[in-house]
């Protein structure tokens, strides 16, 4: 074979085969199948854990500090939960403030905001324009320790510097472990038909202090932030049940400006919050009356999202994430819910919307650890089926979910 034959085929082989990674999917978009064939086109390296019938899947980037991108209880053909900037991705930019590259649960670290805040440097004003990402949370690839068809383990050592000039020493563990629909009943003491599609997987998320000194709420503390972030639609609605006798506010509604109330419905022990990517507003539940779960609900597709966390017992304080001056750095938000929409120059990253619960402030000795565990559960089914989940988990009518903010 002569060299300029080797040539002729050299060319060809790679015509052949970039022609091939950059054929569409044949899977439709908004599904499992679409979303894993994209990463695969675009070279970034996924696990994938998924059930003994293929059915229940999950997508995890190691890349990405271990990121859900997404999830689905019907196989390659099933929905894709997750919400993912196809966009940004696909377009190879790399940002020095903030990679936004979705997914429907990632690691970070709080508090965003105030003297300690791990997002501004020391004297800036916390503007956006001053918000930078620590590249541990965002463009650092995690270390994966052990690996299963059901289980994903990944660690990472790093060191963060506060708004205040502290710096910690911080060994981060993070597991994804793929669930039984048994012990998703089993989670949430409540019966599945054999016919309603149920996809769960915990993730345990531990940080250690591996510095020198203590960690003391004086020099400010570290928190556990699990962000969700999933597809906004008009027919669906977060919903957050809390404790009636709290004492205190019940909902922070000013992270953007006060939420109106044809958005935000505070009813008799659930909070309404409409999702539909039209309008930026946050909210966000205190210790006081947070309880350990939160849900949402898409009445078009009849799908049920919840999630399930740890939530300790005793004194804990919780970090503020709040930007700018603070009166206390340590009355920080347990859950909290975002509805992306419109910024002042009429841009939009998505729409998604955002789920997000914390672990409280880490108070560690030299070598000591926290774990923040959360579940997260997706149910697909007939609406008289999902009406008896919600009502069973919840104490709260379908209907009084669905139609609370239809005109």
């Amino acid at each position: 074979m002569n060299s300029r034959f080797k040539i002729l085929v050299i060319a060809f082989v790679c015509i052949f085969f970039c022609g091939c990674s950059s054929r569409p999917s044949i899977y439709k978009v908004g599904t499992y199948g679409y979303d894993f064939a994209f990463f695969n086109k675009n070279h970034i390296k996924t696990v994938e854990l998924s059930s003994s019938d293929d059915l229940s899947k999950v997508l995890v980037i190691p890349q990405w500090q271990g990121r859900v991108m997404t999830s689905t209880t019907g196989g390659n053909e099933g929905n894709s939960y997750g919400w993912i900037n196809h966009n940004y991705i696909e377009s190879g930019a790399v940002s020095k403030s903030f990679n936004p590259y979705g997914g429907e649960e990632r690691f970070w670290i709080g508090p965003e905001g105030g003297p300690f805040s791990w997002y501004f440097k020391k004297n800036a004003e916390q503007i956006y324009d001053n918000w930078t990402v620590p590249t541990v949370l965002d463009t650092d690839p995690f270390d994966i320790e052990s690996q299963s068809g059901t289980e994903l383990v990944l660690t990472k050592h790093t060191i963060l510097t506060n708004a205040s000039d502290i710096t910690f020493n911080i060994g981060i563990k993070r597991s994804i472990s793929l669930l039984e629909k048994d012990q998703v009943s089993e989670l949430l003491s409540i019966n599945i038909p054999d016919n309603v599609k149920v996809l769960g997987y915990c993730t345990e998320n531990t940080i250690e202090n591996e510095g020198k000194n203590d960690w003391s709420k004086e020099t400010g503390l570290p928190s556990i932030w699990l962000l969700g972030m999933l597809a906004s639609t008009k027919t669906t609605t977060v919903f957050i049940p809390y404790n009636k006798d709290a004492s205190g506010k019940i909902v922070n509604d000013e992270y953007f400006g006060k939420v109106p109330s044809d958005r935000l419905v505070v009813d008799d022990g659930i909070i309404y919050f409409k999702i539909d990517g039209e309008f930026r507003s946050k909210i966000g539940l205190p210790k006081e009356s947070a309880k350990d779960i939160v849900g949402s609900y898409d009445s078009e597709k009849k799908i049920l999202n919840i999630l399930k966390f740890t939530s300790p017992e005793g004194e804990v304080d919780y970090v503020n994430s709040q930007w700018g001056a603070q009166d206390d750095p340590y009355s920080g938000d347990v859950i909290n819910s975002y509805n992306d929409g419109p910024t002042d120059n009429g841009t939009i990253m998505g729409p998604f919307y955002e789920i997000e619960t914390s672990s409280p402030a880490a108070v560690l000795k030299v070598g000591e650890s926290m774990t923040h565990t959360q579940y997260t559960i997706h149910i697909e089914g007939s609406e008289e089926e999902l009406a008896i989940i919600i009502k069973t988990v919840f104490g709260v009518e379908i209907n009084q979910i669905a139609n609370r903010f239809i005109k």
